[in-house]
């Protein structure tokens, strides 16, 4: 094993956090995209929209960082009763 690929491999976190991991990675890229457009629509693009959106994105992330984690065990049963197993 190269040292690089050694160095990437003790740098990642555990299986456990997969679930804090993807909550963090979905809630981020989501809240942004959703205050790029909430923003646009409430006060158009001028020039403070991308500070408006960062504001916004302040408030707005942890709050769905805390709500993606609360509804996905109702996901995942929405998904288990949608989708055949194999």
């Amino acid at each position: 094993m190269s040292n690089l690929s050694h160095t990437r491999s003790r740098r990642k976190l555990r299986p456990s956090a997969t679930p804090y991991v993807f909550a963090f990675y979905m809630s981020s890229i989501m809240a942004l995209l959703m205050c790029f457009v909430i923003t646009a629509a409430n006060a158009g693009v001028n020039p403070e929209y991308l500070s408006n959106v960062l504001k916004a994105y302040q408030l707005a992330m942890p709050v769905a960082f805390v709500c993606v984690l609360m509804v996905r065990p109702v996901v995942l049963k929405l998904v288990a009763i949608t989708v055949h197993p194999h």
